[in-house]
């Protein structure tokens, strides 16, 4: 009897372009070498481009099987969209769920239990538990509008676990720089995100391989970005 293996996500695009598929082999072996990035990380960043550009076909498919392959699971990226969904929106996170939902479907892997939220968490009332928002974020966010600071305030609170199954507060960092790499908002929200990362232990030489691992998503993005980088780091 004789087997045969699904063809790889290279052998798939071969099939439609064999010139693009030796594009995509070689910057994806220049990027993987990164050694900054661990490749857990690497994974949040390829499933955070991929939901900030609505990409959920070809390439979304091989992001979640290299990282299922490194160790990550599928539960870790759900963990990643519900996060994400803060910076490029609910609509762009919910494509991701339903992608990622019926990846397990298709790769037979059960679907990841998961503890909802505490009451004071989604709560946006007196019962709702204090916001973890530093006093000068939250000035600065009044300052433009009280109901968007309110906003920001129920975003946090639901985004304010760190135990066993939640990104850490580097991979936190790393993801919302991406993010703003992708959308091009390089101004106060990508220094944020910058210092964020730092804060979670981060060096800037991490910060600069997110950016490089970043470049394969638009050259031209990671270029501005580059600028704006550069900048920040040299002012901390």
């Amino acid at each position: 009897m004789t087997t045969t293996e699904a063809p790889t996500n290279l052998e798939r695009l071969a099939a439609l372009d064999p010139v693009f598929a030796q594009m995509v082999g070689a910057t994806a072996r220049y990027v993987r070498s990164i050694p900054e990035l661990t490749d857990r990380e690497k994974t949040f960043l390829c499933v955070t481009a991929d939901v900030c550009q609505a990409s959920l076909g070809l390439a979304f498919t091989a992001h979640v099987r290299a990282g299922l392959a490194a160790g990550v699971s599928t539960a870790d990226i759900r963990e990643l969209l519900r996060f994400v969904s803060y910076d490029c929106g609910y609509h762009a996170a919910t494509a991701g769920i339903e992608r990622i939902t019926e990846l397990e479907v298709e790769l037979g892997l059960p679907r990841p239990d998961a503890e909802l939220l505490a009451p004071e968490l989604v709560s946006t009332g007196p019962d709702a538990a204090p916001s973890p928002l530093p006093d000068p974020v939250r000035a600065r966010l009044t300052e433009l509008d009280p109901h968007f600071t309110g906003y920001f305030d129920l975003q946090s609170r639901m985004r304010t676990g760190h135990g066993p199954g939640t990104l850490s507060e580097r991979e936190r960092g790393l993801v919302s720089l991406s993010v703003d790499v992708h959308y091009q908002t390089l101004a106060d929200t990508f220094r944020a995100h910058v210092g964020r990362a730092l804060r979670g232990g981060a060096a800037p030489e991490d910060v600069r391989a997110a950016l490089r691992f970043n470049a394969q998503f638009g050259v031209t993005r990671a270029w501005h970005a580059w600028e704006a980088l550069n900048e920040i780091l040299a002012g901390s």
